[in-house]
């Protein structure tokens, strides 16, 4: 046996930026970009006729229209984001803490929103105005549980159908965790699911596509590679599997453009070549914000508004909108988009709000309440041992470790 200087192992400490404890400021900024799309998507881009009474968003708006309703890529564009930024939390974390801390972060923020609806949907009911989401208590409770749509309920958040498609990503990368997370089992993780998800779509399982998500599974890979990269270096292995997860994900947008289209008086349907390539300059901008220069940005200003886009994305559409449907009844005057602009900043200073009070409070002791009913902290180290050297595995420049060669 002999014993030679080789790269550090598949875990070791990425290469994250020191603003907000490890968090990387350029993606946080590229999840304020995407909640903006949505946000511009739900305000100015709706196909939906009259959304704002009298006003014709294609004559008092057609610019921010048009540019607009494409936003709806900005949900696209999570899903991409988390695949980068879920394989970055859950990485040397047991089963147990990557569900702490994503049950801290989702349900406080979440059960508050959905009660400030109901309560919102109420006091327009007891004015004489039609509440716009349900308010019914089996519904109410349907919706606390984050799974109307399996309980087959109506959401009372309108964007919380996205949630639904969170938790089972989620609970793919648990059981990932369970069997023990390592660079060789990332990308095998990555690539069986790709193929099961693809021959889902093949058999038009409803099954399938219930637990492997077939529609969005290309944009979770292709984030999970380019966290591999981030953490690992760039290798031909890991560029293959971001363009064979891309091609699935470029395919299959076409069936997300056509839930989008739009009647010829307002535009047309969006174009399947313009959302591929919106889509992947959002691919690329993470792509830089990860393993590229922009994975340097140390922007504390960045991190704080990734932490208000959870809460942002939740209240804009169901809170924010009646706000700016208010303004325009009460101040008739004061026109379409100042009125969105304040509905906006309402929903901004809202999220604010909610982050300190919620998240940063509630979402803390309900984290250290879970830990210490498991008997765990956040902090203790992986159950499992750490994965010996791969001396065929890129590292990070900078590290070294020793491996006994036969």
């Amino acid at each position: 046996m002999s014993v030679s200087a080789v790269p550090a192992p598949p875990t070791a400490a990425p290469r994250t930026s020191r603003a907000g404890g490890g968090r990387l400021a350029a993606v946080d900024a590229l999840r304020l970009l995407a909640a903006a799309g949505v946000a511009a998507y739900h305000y100015l881009g709706t196909p939906t006729p009259h959304f704002w009474g009298t006003y014709d968003l294609t004559r008092t708006a057609p610019v921010l229209h048009l540019l607009s309703r494409y936003g709806w890529l900005g949900v696209e564009a999570f899903f991409l984001i988390s695949g980068f930024a879920i394989c970055m939390s859950c990485w040397g974390r047991t089963p147990a803490q990557f569900a702490v801390s994503r049950i801290a972060r989702l349900f406080p923020l979440y059960w508050t929103v959905v009660l400030a609806i109901v309560v919102v949907a109420w006091i327009a009911r007891l004015a004489g105005q039609r509440p716009g989401a349900p308010v019914d208590l089996r519904t109410t409770l349907g919706n606390l549980t984050m799974l109307p749509g399996p309980l087959g309920l109506r959401t009372t958040d309108g964007v919380a159908w996205t949630l639904w498609v969170e938790a089972r990503f989620y609970l793919l990368v648990a059981v990932l965790l369970l069997i023990g997370l390592t660079y060789r089992r990332t990308i095998a993780f990555c690539l069986l699911w790709l193929t099961f998800a693809a021959i889902g779509r093949e058999l038009h399982s409803s099954v399938m596509d219930e637990f492997l998500l077939t529609q969005y599974a290309g944009l979770f890979v292709a984030g999970m590679a380019l966290y591999l990269m981030h953490r690992f270096g760039p290798n031909l292995l890991l560029w293959l599997l971001t363009g064979f997860a891309w091609c699935y994900t470029l395919t299959l947008l076409g069936d997300r453009v056509a839930e989008h289209t739009e009647p010829a008086a307002r535009g047309g349907t969006p174009g399947w070549g313009i959302c591929a390539a919106i889509l992947t300059g959002f691919l690329l901008l993470l792509a830089l914000s990860g393993p590229g220069p922009l994975g340097r940005l140390r922007w504390r200003a960045l991190v704080y508004a990734g932490a208000l886009t959870y809460p942002f994305y939740l209240v804009h559409q169901s809170l924010g909108i009646p706000v700016v449907r208010g303004l325009l009844k009460a101040v008739p005057a004061l026109g379409l988009v100042p009125a969105i602009a304040l509905g906006l900043c309402f929903s901004l200073a809202l999220s604010a709000a909610l982050n300190h009070l919620v998240d940063r409070r509630l979402g803390a002791w309900l984290r250290r309440r879970l830990a210490s009913d498991i008997g765990m902290t956040e902090d203790d180290p992986p159950e499992r041992p750490a994965t010996p050297p791969d001396p065929s595995v890129r590292q990070p420049p900078g590290r070294t470790g020793t491996v006994c060669r036969p």
